[in-house]
């Protein structure tokens, strides 16, 4: 089975079946990232870096966990009580932890699992094996959501995950070059099938281009300096590596930023990433098609991890919960009532004791919604 089911012959009418052993596969952009451990102990690296330095296998432990099934299980128990057979998408699916606690609790729920990484559905394919016959794993992007569903035959669902950190498989893959802590090909794409590279970006993009990106995306104040010696360093030598690029950072980047911010590359590395994987792009795109495709009683799950994420996440879930009357309007019409309720206050962070279990869930923040008025079908 190569760790990727095939379609079952006994799940959802209307679902088309990919070649044994294949996920179905949409490819397009957007979602995923997070270090030699060694390195990171001798620049006194954060409880988080050292903890994604380990081997994937001492440490995947998914974040939030029980919050966000417990979170999503009332969608379920709305669509049973409508007759209807539950069922849940992993927008990113990863390593499939989340979604084996799913499948585990709820033994009539369906999942749709998508990623962009094949290597990260591979593996999550050999995990969710037990379950294969109510499992689709899907090869896309999670902006790709109704087209996905569209694929599968599938009108609705009444749950729907997304966990925004990096992929501790990613970080751990050296050749991805997501990682600052050792020297890598400069690469950072989550599909490693297409796209751009982060060498393609340095190597190519005009200074004014660089130091947008650095500001907006990396929120570098030193986005100026750092993108002025890259232009200079490649007029004499394009970037390959990751420590190549490192390198001419810490030149521009002064010593004392370092203690407050952590490593001098950081802001830079996570602003390449987003650039290359479009990443802030796609989830303006998802989180608005996560909504539409969430059935009546259904729950939406985000976790972000860093501010950048959640403005877009709390920026669509605020609007859905809002009327669209008119201001002063003497009667709120139905068309004009809210579709979403608030089911988090603000955002909810993970308690100590989760954090001293997995150290990566530290700057998780959650919001989670559910939908209160009948979704609009075209």
């Amino acid at each position: 089975m190569n760790g990727i089911s095939s379609r079952p012959s006994n799940c959802l009418p209307g679902s088309p079946s990919p070649e044994p052993g294949r996920p179905n596969d949409r490819r397009g952009w957007g979602s995923d990232s997070r270090i030699s451990m060694q390195a990171i102990e001798e620049r006194g690296g954060s409880v988080e870096e050292q903890d994604a330095a380990k081997p994937t296998s001492e440490r995947h432990v998914p974040v939030l966990k029980d919050r966000c099934i417990n979170l999503l299980a009332p969608g379920f128990e709305a669509a049973r009580k409508r007759g209807e057979r539950p069922v849940a998408i992993d927008a990113t699916l990863g390593m499939g932890g989340h979604s084996e606690a799913m499948l585990q609790r709820f033994p009539d729920l369906h999942l749709v699992g998508i990623d962009r990484d094949e290597e990260a559905l591979a593996l999550a394919g050999a995990r969710l094996e037990p379950f294969s016959d109510r499992t689709d794993l899907v090869h896309a992007v999670y902006d790709e959501i109704e087209d996905v569903l569209l694929d599968l035959g599938i009108p609705e669902v009444h749950g729907i995950l997304m966990d925004l950190g990096v992929s501790s498989l990613q970080l751990d893959e050296r050749e991805r070059g997501f990682a600052y802590s050792y020297d890598a090909p400069l690469d950072m794409r989550m599909d490693t099938s297409r796209g751009q590279t982060a060498a393609d970006v340095v190597n190519n993009y005009s200074e004014d281009e660089l130091v947008r990106i650095i500001r907006k995306w990396g929120e570098e104040k030193f986005a100026g300096r750092i993108a002025n010696r890259i232009v200079n360093a490649r007029a004499e030598k394009p970037f390959a590596t990751t420590g190549e690029l490192v390198e001419q950072i810490r030149s521009v980047v002064p010593a004392a930023a370092a203690k407050s911010g952590g490593h001098p590359a950081k802001r830079t590395f996570q602003a390449l990433r987003i650039e290359v994987n479009e990443e802030l792009d796609v989830l303006e795109r998802a989180v608005p098609a996560a909504v539409a495709a969430t059935s009546m009683g259904g729950r939406i799950v985000v976790m972000s991890y860093h501010s950048l994420e959640d403005k877009i996440v709390k920026s669509v879930f605020q609007s859905g919960s809002k009327s669209s009357a008119p201001l002063g309007f003497p009667v709120e019409l139905e068309e004009h009532k809210p579709e979403l309720k608030t089911i988090t206050k603000g955002t909810e962070v993970p308690t100590a004791a989760e954090i001293a279990e997995n150290p990566r869930a530290a700057s998780a923040r959650l919001r989670a919604v559910e939908r209160i008025k009948q979704r609009r079908v075209a």
